[in-house]
């Protein structure tokens, strides 16, 4: 059980957008210099990682979700309403510098993924975030792989084997059911190449 929770824990949806922009600076080119990329990251760990975990410690302190894990739907509409707007700005701010806009492309696809984690809810499906996040990294690469000509194939392969392990350890931890583990997953990937057409 304790394997499974580091597991989730090292995965969790607020580390996984660091981590992918941390990818992205050192496979994909570009002329930014290391200042401006550790300006970029620190950033969108602020945003993605230290402002939604700030908003759980409130919302716990005020009684608005009884545990971090924020495990009934009605826990999360919140929480996931917020980080929808917060991704959505995110994606607007870096959209604003012409070198960052396939960063942009990958918060813009977070938030519309996370948008129809949202409706959902509305049909009382409770869908993987966590899923999602590795499904939205495994479907950003992917758009990278096509508009580079780059061979991404041993690093989403990689995404791929640890979404399996991360879907295991959820439904070891009684998180999630298969269904929603799929849906997560499938619309975290399916919102990345969506974007980049509408984009």
């Amino acid at each position: 059980m304790q394997i499974h929770k580091v597991i989730s824990t090292i995965l969790h949806p607020i580390v996984v957008p660091t981590i992918g922009v941390m990818l992205y600076f050192l496979i994909i080119p570009n002329n930014l210099r290391s200042n401006h990329k550790l300006t970029i990251l620190g950033l969108i760990f602020v945003v993605t990682y230290l402002i939604p975990l700030v908003i759980l410690i409130i919302f716990k302190k005020i009684n608005i979700i009884k545990s971090y894990k924020t495990e009934s739907i009605k826990e999360r509409k919140l929480p996931v309403a917020i980080m929808i707007t917060l991704f959505y700005l995110l994606g607007n701010t870096l959209n604003k510098t012409s070198s960052l806009t396939d960063l942009s492309l990958l918060f813009y696809a977070t938030s519309f993924g996370l948008f129809i984690i949202y409706l959902l809810f509305n049909f009382n499906i409770k869908a993987s975030i966590h899923l999602l996040s590795l499904g939205i990294s495994i479907g950003f690469f992917m758009v990278l792989s096509s508009v580079y000509n780059q061979n991404l194939t041993i690093l989403i392969i990689v995404l791929i084997l640890l979404s399996g392990v991360l879907a295991s350890a959820r439904l070891h931890l009684e998180a999630h059911t298969n269904k929603e583990i799929y849906i997560g997953f499938f619309i975290g990937v399916l919102s990345n190449l969506g974007m980049y057409y509408i984009l």
